[in-house]
């Protein structure tokens, strides 16, 4: 038995060996959710979706009222988990079956709870991964979202022997029929002039690459702001101080924010994919950081049809983020180095996920 952690210790959060098979935590803080969170998040990433931006719209396709963007609420959802998960952490490493359950609106209030589902001690004996399913709930006790994620945590005391390892097994992809689309959203008389974009879902096919046109440059300012509206206190985002003795010698851009930049960059050539569905898998492949200039560019994996729905349909994609290089320049996420196949530098995104968009 390894010692408890010392309450006293205020913001130590949980180390490695702090975590076993099985323990649920129940995070701290729920948080409602405003119209002025939707405003601020539009503004620090630019972002241009419909269903998130014009309340008479989300009204006639059958929603209640505009919708908190689905990246927004999965960020303030994941921010609760990072006190008791990942403060002391060195890396999120992945995620894998996220599913967007229950469309969030302005004045839900989310909770969130994680349970751990497997360890892996790193074989320097100084960190290990750490693997949680995670759930957040509206106030109803709706399930909104709920995902699996690994991170690469701190071992503080290196003396505790290593726990047995468990590596979860992962759903590769959320398959069609485990989508869940709001049985109220209707489409059937979906106008592309509210998007300014004319292709809808039987346009895309399987294999093409959309090389999105714009790209963003995210100052400190920006990425600090946004991470601060998500509540996540992840120490290598925010502290200077002790992150100029690290390899990276300054602050690490949150992950997170990195995908809502490339969401938004990808409006143009993707601007009737009205929301997300599920996030099937994600890899963080480089680090950020204030002052990179992002770039994007999709790749249509697999068009579905949704069981029993003649008005929409769901496009499985590939996100690749890159930065400080127009995505365009890059054929592919990777190169050739000393007779392995790693990522290319310049990309710090490759996210395969799953939206829903209007049928002709």
């Amino acid at each position: 038995m390894h010692k408890p952690k010392n309450p006293s210790a205020l913001g130590r959060g949980n180390f490695f060996e702090d975590f076993h098979i099985g323990q649920v935590f129940q995070h701290a803080t729920p948080r409602t959710v405003t119209d002025g969170d939707s405003a601020l998040y539009i503004a620090l990433t630019g972002s241009r979706h419909l269903l998130h931006s014009a309340q008479p719209v989300a009204h006639a396709l059958g929603y209640r009222d505009r919708t908190i963007d689905d990246l927004l609420a999965f960020h303030i959802a994941f921010g609760k988990t990072v006190s008791d998960i990942s403060v002391n952490a060195i890396a999120n490493l992945g995620y894998a079956d996220i599913r967007f359950v229950t469309p969030v609106y302005a004045g839900d209030t989310l909770s969130t709870t994680s349970t751990v589902i497997g360890l892996k001690q790193n074989s320097n004996g100084s960190s290990g991964v750490v693997y949680v399913h995670s759930v957040a709930r509206n106030q109803h006790h709706q399930i909104v979202i709920e995902w699996k994620r690994w991170v690469m945590v701190h071992k503080q005391d290196q003396t505790v022997p290593a726990p047995s390892t468990l590596v979860p097994e992962l759903l590769a992809v959320v398959p069609a029929e485990q989508l869940q689309v709001p049985a109220s959203l209707d489409c059937a008389k979906f106008e592309t002039a509210l998007t300014g974009g004319q292709r809808l879902w039987d346009d895309y096919q399987a294999g093409e690459r959309i090389d999105h046109p714009a790209g963003m440059t995210v100052d400190d300012s920006d990425h600090t702001m946004a991470t601060k509206l998500y509540q996540n206190n992840a120490r290598l985002h925010f502290d200077a101080q002790m992150m100029k003795d690290t390899q990276f010698g300054r602050r690490l851009m949150y992950g997170g924010h990195v995908i809502s930049i490339c969401r938004a960059l990808s409006y143009d050539g993707l601007e009737n994919a009205l929301g997300i569905l599920a996030i099937n898998a994600g890899t963080h492949c480089n680090p950020s950081f204030g002052g990179d200039t992002f770039y994007t560019w999709t790749e249509v994996l697999e068009r579905w049809e949704i069981p029993g729905r003649t008005d929409i349909g769901a496009l499985r994609l590939r996100m690749v983020g890159v930065k400080n290089a127009p995505a365009k320049s890059l054929p592919s996420t990777h190169i050739e180095k000393d007779g392995k196949r790693v990522y290319h530098p310049n990309v710090v995104l490759d996210l395969d996920y799953t939206v829903f968009i209007p049928r002709r």
